[in-house]
């Protein structure tokens, strides 16, 4: 028996798959108000439709806390350095060197191998105007893409959902974890929000059995379910219950439009985790059992254009030298693990991964033997079809070129997203960012 493709955007999963073909007698009152409209203007739409198997993906990979980018890509023949970190500078002997003036951290052996094979863009200098030491502050400048005076309402991913993927499928946006990014906030509400497939079901407060469906989930299925209009009128469903027909845009329609998205997302996810394996050995961290999961959701054709995952504790006010290689160690080993299983199944060309952190750490080393909050910083940006090498300029560690302590930037952070938006994701950036940013040349 052939099998319809596993995942579709949503409009394709109305217009081709079993409920499309009986509407109407298997689908909610709503859907056969919609359907029509959908499939007459699916051909001419501009939204950007992802099949699963052949669109573009990027990975965002929050490196949160701030990350300390003196000692991540090192400026070893810099003297300032050494002056201004007696205890945390690291010998010149042990850096991975890029040239003759910087390298990276030495448990970044993961990333120099990338490098060397031209699969990795080290960015220099990294920042913003004005900017905040605020972990809060900083960390919702850089997943809005506002400047440091304003307050935005959307992040920039929401605003890339809201641009080019209305009415994609549900699951066009995956944040891996327990909490939605501020990069996903859009008009319309987009994404899905993961830290265990098992766990991607309907919220309950008292737990079912495995293999169970609680009361929740019950009910929210019920709304799916097909009305039968011979049926007497008892307001066992929402989908039943008498009186006039809702209207397009009202809550009950909301209601029932995510009830379906949700059962039908959830769904795909629980199949596609038991039924693909992993390609490659992850190391035991929980960034590496994220982008684990990422893989197997890439590998399973899910038409997520957007993965997010987070590693946390760079916020290294004591004690530095230690966490942060531990740290590092896990961001490498865990990225080479997943470019090896994206490499095996064929889908490494397809997917850019960019890294980020609020702020870099300060020149100086604190007493404590750790930094405390600073400003500019590097991003990593990794993938087949990437422009590898250095971009970007270092920023001088003279102490009449700092800027309170701090480095100055010499790269707006959302020149890099421009260069994402337009160059990978295909599409203006100009109405994503609120202005227009030259797309840096890394893809």
């Amino acid at each position: 028996m052939k099998t319809a493709p596993v995942l579709q955007t949503r409009r394709e999963f109305l217009r081709t798959s079993a409920l499309g073909g009986a509407l109407a007698g298997t689908v909610p009152a709503f859907l056969c108000h919609t359907f029509s409209a959908l499939h007459a203007a699916a051909a001419e739409s501009a939204v950007q439709t992802a099949t699963g198997k052949d669109s573009p993906i990027l990975i965002v990979l929050q490196m949160a806390g701030g990350n300390d980018g003196l000692n991540t890509v090192v400026p070893y023949a810099d003297d300032h350095y050494y002056q201004a970190r007696q205890k945390i500078a690291l010998p010149a002997k042990s850096i991975l060197k890029i040239n003759g003036q910087i390298g990276l951290h030495p448990a970044l052996t993961a990333f120099k191998s990338l490098y060397d094979a031209g699969h990795l863009s080290l960015i220099q200098g990294i920042g913003y105007p004005n900017p905040n030491r605020s972990h809060f502050r900083s960390t919702e400048i850089w997943q809005t893409a506002s400047a440091a005076e304003r307050v935005e309402s959307y992040g920039w991913l929401g605003r890339y959902f809201d641009n080019a993927c209305a009415g994609a499928d549900p699951t066009i946006g995956v944040t891996i974890g327990r909490q939605m990014p501020q990069a996903f906030n859009a008009r319309t509400p987009t994404g899905i929000c993961l830290d265990n497939p098992l766990n991607y079901r309907f919220m309950a407060g008292r737990p079912s059995a495995d293999g169970e469906m609680n009361a929740e989930e019950k009910t929210f299925r019920e709304l799916n379910q097909p009305e039968d209009p011979g049926a007497e009128n008892s307001g066992a469903t929402i989908g039943a219950i008498g009186g006039p027909l809702a209207r397009h845009g009202s809550v009950l329609d909301f209601l029932q439009r995510t009830a379906l998205d949700a059962e039908v997302s959830s769904d795909k996810i629980l199949a596609i985790t038991k039924r693909v394996q992993n390609q490659a050995d992850y190391p035991p961290s929980a960034l590496a059992a994220s982008l684990k999961l990422v893989a197997k959701l890439i590998g399973g054709g899910l038409p997520t254009r957007v993965y997010y995952v987070s590693q946390g504790g760079y916020d290294t006010h004591v004690n530095q030298s230690g966490q942060h290689q531990r740290l590092l160690q896990e961001l490498g080993e865990a990225v080479r693990a997943f470019v090896a299983d994206l490499t095996a199944q064929g889908n490494f060309d397809r997917v850019l991964l960019m890294t980020f952190s609020e702020f870099g750490r300060r020149v100086s080393e604190n007493a404590n033997g750790g930094t405390d909050h600073g400003a500019a910083a590097p991003m990593f940006v990794i993938g087949q079809k990437i422009k590898a090498g250095l971009r970007g300029r270092y920023p001088s560690l003279a102490p009449e070129d700092l800027l309170n302590g701090d480095l100055r930037f010499n790269l707006d952070f959302r020149s890099v997203y421009a260069a994402v938006l337009e160059k990978w994701l295909r599409t203006p950036s100009e109405p994503i960012l609120g202005a227009k940013f030259t797309p840096l040349a890394v893809v």
